[in-house]
């Protein structure tokens, strides 16, 4: 298998759930996620997401689709100050147990992955900026971590030391 850097589009947070998501889009299709795709996506998100915890409200997704019929919605959620939670979900992947090729069927994932190598470099990106604004602060800034994004371009060149294509 060749690899190929994937396309990186950063969409404005939004609120789900009462969490406020900042959100990734991966995929190798210059047009971007269908509409739909991204629809059911969202749809499934607050099943995603861990009770409020006392912990600024703030979760990260990556909505990645790949190149045959799969979709993927990993979300993450800060809790307990300084953890990520995780959850997953896939669609018109049979081989994780979905029911059908769909790219809009969503189910969720009862496996310990986190993430693959387009999917991970929003995560390495978001600690830093998790640590900038809520950390090391003597206050929390919400806003301040909301709107430091991972630039749009392309997946993991930048994250690994690379130069950017």
């Amino acid at each position: 298998m060749t690899f190929e850097e994937k396309l990186l589009t950063v969409l404005p947070p939004v609120e789900v759930a009462g969490r406020w998501i900042k959100r990734y889009h991966v995929t190798a299709d210059p047009a971007g996620i269908a509409p739909d795709v991204e629809e059911a996506a969202y749809a499934m998100l607050p099943k995603l997401l861990p009770e409020a915890d006392g912990t600024p409200p703030a979760t990260f997704v990556v909505l990645h689709r790949g190149g045959d019929d799969g979709a993927y919605l990993n979300a993450y959620s800060w809790v307990w100050d300084n953890v990520l939670h995780f959850g997953g979900a896939a669609a018109g992947q049979p081989v994780l147990g979905c029911p059908d090729r769909d790219p809009t069927h969503f189910i969720t994932l009862d496996r310990p992955w986190i993430g693959c190598v387009w999917e991970l470099p929003p995560v390495l990106h978001e600690r830093d900026a998790w640590v900038r604004h809520v950390l090391a602060p003597g206050a929390p800034d919400l806003d301040g971590y909301l709107a430091d994004r991972l630039p749009e371009g392309t997946t993991g060149a930048r994250a690994c030391g690379a130069p950017a294509p």
